[in-house]
């Protein structure tokens, strides 16, 4: 009922609509001035945009194409340098860093590990400190050790052997007073080191000792048959004061091949055949020994770690060392007129080196005897090979 009602009261308001709106629709009257308004800014419009096309054809047209110069980076560097101040704030720096350079702390003493191969400390330099910021107190695994080194050895710790740093200075002195009276004999000393890293100490103690060196494979035979292998090997005549003496290239030629009064090994157990040869000889050894190698190889053990750079380089630094100071003392007594070697005659020495040609055994007496007039004989090549 609700309903009904309110559809009848509101169908009268839809079904009857403004009067206005029909009349506006069926109209035929056309309103001239709003037309003849819209016409006039239609061709305004259009006009102005022809004049616009115009005047870009025009500028075109009197366009002219102009290059980009080449810019020169270098010189657009130091401008801009110039124009922020780089180059000045740089000069400031600098002259600051001078100026404030001795304030502060400096970390001394510190290791460098370049020292120990150009300036190697002195036989008086040798502390257990030294040894044990080496590391020549580590051994091998106890599975891998020689007996003939439990004098050496100072204990166990974690599977691994110690060796004792009081028996390795004792015994690394003991070495440098050999090696200094040799030099200071004048005698022939022989660095060998054939193991990755020792050419650089090896060829630096040999420098210092005044020696020969070898770093490379050791040739069998070089001492027990060294005339026909080093037979190619240069010789000299030199006096007391390392000076050459011309005039003995023939006397030179027909003597046997050099061999060396005092050998040094830095790693024996590659080496064994050196030794050998050396033992059949009867020419001193000097060698490092770790836990598993046999001290009785060598003469002079000293009981180290071998596997360790820093420790060889100690060892053979400090044996450089000390045959400077021999060579050093050599001098001191030739310049005072004390020669410590004995001259022999060439002439001897010759007819010796004829005999040994006849026969395979070479006598130890004849190869490093000296030479007449207190001069000697030395290797004219530094490296063996």
């Amino acid at each position: 009922m609700i309903l009904r009602r309110v559809a009848i009261r509101h169908a009268r308001r839809f079904i009857a609509p403004p009067a206005n709106i029909w009349t506006r629709f069926f109209a035929t009257e056309i309103d001239v001035q709003s037309l003849q308004d819209t016409v006039d800014g239609i061709e305004t419009e259009l006009n102005s945009s022809v004049r616009e096309t115009r005047s870009i054809e025009s500028q075109a047209q009197n366009h002219q194409i102009q290059y980009v110069p080449q810019i020169d980076v270098r010189t657009l560097a130091t401008q801009n340098l110039r124009k922020d101040g780089t180059a000045t704030a740089y000069q400031h720096h600098r002259r600051q860093q001078k100026l404030t350079k001795p304030l502060g702390t400096s970390i001394s003493p510190h290791y460098e590990p370049h020292r120990l191969v150009t300036d190697p400390p002195c036989p008086l330099d040798i502390t257990l400190e030294l040894l044990l910021a080496s590391q020549a107190h580590l051994g091998h695994k106890t599975s891998h050790w020689n007996p003939a080194n439990s004098r050496y050895i100072f204990g166990i710790r974690q599977g691994i052997h110690i060796i004792s740093l009081d028996v390795t200075a004792a015994h690394l002195r003991r070495a440098c007073r050999v090696v200094s009276g040799v030099a200071e004999s004048g005698g022939l000393i022989l660095f060998v080191g054939n193991r990755a890293g020792q050419d650089r100490c090896v060829v630096r103690a040999a420098e210092m000792a005044e020696g020969c060196h070898l770093f490379d494979r050791w040739t069998p035979g070089s001492i027990t048959n060294g005339y026909q292998i080093l037979q190619a090997c240069r010789t000299k005549v030199v006096d007391e004061f390392d000076r050459t003496i011309p005039g003995y290239g023939k006397e030179l030629a027909d003597l046997p091949a050099l061999k060396p009064d005092l050998v040094v090994c830095l790693n024996p157990l590659e080496n064994w055949v050196l030794l050998h040869e050396c033992g059949l000889n009867a020419i001193p050894t000097i060698g490092i020994i770790d836990t598993d190698a046999n001290p009785t190889w060598v003469t002079y053990p000293i009981p180290a770690n071998d596997d360790s750079l820093r420790c060889v380089q100690v060892i053979s630094g400090v044996l450089g060392r000390a045959g400077e100071e021999g060579q050093q003392r050599r001098r001191e007594r030739a310049a005072q007129g004390d020669i410590t070697y004995t001259p022999t005659d060439l002439r001897g020495a010759e007819d010796s080196g004829k005999r040994q040609k006849q026969t395979p055994e070479i006598g130890r007496a004849n190869v490093q005897g000296p030479a007449a007039s207190g001069g000697r004989l030395r290797a004219q090549d530094e490296e063996i090979q």
